[in-house]
């Protein structure tokens, strides 16, 4: 009887050396194991981010057919209320209002559907499981897949903005061009922080999601004045500026995009919406990261939140 050889024995052929280099090396105990640099975990979630938005970039190029829907559907509700403001003899203003609003329903939609809803979707999907026992944050999920989700959104606002300027004859008078940008990307962090929070919140009440879901969609886009200004909503539009950075960055936009009709808005000013749209994300982004931690301590210590159901 001859006697083993031991792992990586030069007698042995080179390529059964390599499998058992791997497959014996002695490794660190679990303790040293788990102990990740900074630099790593941040390497391993921008992955994460990566490996998200992948498919959403992927699907928008193969399924060129959702651009249609996407696009021109809105598009006709846009038109819509452009028309009627015309009917009315409303102010020109008014049709820009339009136009910039359907422009940024985009983004709303894709919160609603590409965030909110996301984790109870994974859920339902068996997805959830792998998510919470891979060393990953659900933030970087979450944010990978608004990442993908807000090539879509921008193709779609910049196509109903560029086309409804053009055949609405939409003139803008924009002189504080970097404030108009700040408030822009203000709204969206807000936004999508908003969304973690609901993500989080719809994957605790289960199949309660899917309605709430649908029952956010019509009435934001009433109260957050997508085709009108939110000031004449009076106290309920005051409400709206306080809480939703939809309302409260439109608002900023359309002053600093038509300036000469700026006064009639009964809102504050923009540099003053701005500072608002900080504090909201700021406070979104914090209660997003306090809830998503709460959901993987109670995946991971308490067992709860798997497919038997929250």
């Amino acid at each position: 009887m001859t006697a083993s050889r031991r792992p990586g024995d030069p007698t042995r052929p080179a390529s059964n050396r390599r499998v058992e280099l791997l497959a014996y090396r002695p490794g660190p105990d679990p303790v040293r194991a788990a102990r990740w640099s900074r630099r790593r975990v941040v390497a391993v979630n921008l992955r994460v981010v990566m490996g998200r938005a992948y498919p959403r970039i992927i699907g928008l190029i193969r399924e060129p057919s959702w651009l249609l829907f996407e696009i021109l559907l809105p598009f006709l509700t846009t038109s819509a209320f452009v028309f009627v403001y015309r009917a009315l003899s409303a102010p020109p203003e008014y049709v820009g209002f339009v136009v910039l609003g359907g422009a940024m329903t985009a983004f709303w939609l894709n919160v609603i559907w590409m965030m909110a809803a996301q984790l109870y979707w994974e859920k339902d999907q068996g997805n959830l499981d792998m998510y919470l026992t891979a060393p990953l944050s659900l933030m970087s999920v979450l944010f990978g897949m608004a990442v993908g989700g807000l090539l879509a959104s921008c193709l779609r606002a910049g196509v109903i903005l560029g086309i409804g300027t053009w055949l609405y004859g939409v003139a803008f008078a924009v002189d504080q061009w970097l404030l108009l940008l700040a408030v822009f990307f203000l709204t969206l962090a807000a936004l999508y922080g908003l969304g973690m929070i609901l993500a989080s919140l719809f994957l605790l009440l289960g199949r309660e999601a899917w309605h709430l879901t649908q029952a956010m969609e019509e009435p934001v886009y009433f109260v957050s004045g997508l085709n009108f200004p939110v000031g004449r909503l009076g106290l309920l539009g005051a409400l709206a500026i306080a809480v939703m950075p939809l309302a409260v960055g439109l608002d900023a936009m359309r002053q600093l995009a038509f300036q000469d009709s700026a006064a009639h808005f009964g809102t504050p000013g923009p540099d003053v919406e701005a500072l608002i749209l900080v504090g909201m994300t700021v406070v979104f982004i914090g209660l997003a990261r306090w809830a998503l931690a709460h959901l993987e301590r109670l995946a991971r210590h308490e067992g709860r939140l798997s497919l038997r159901g929250a």
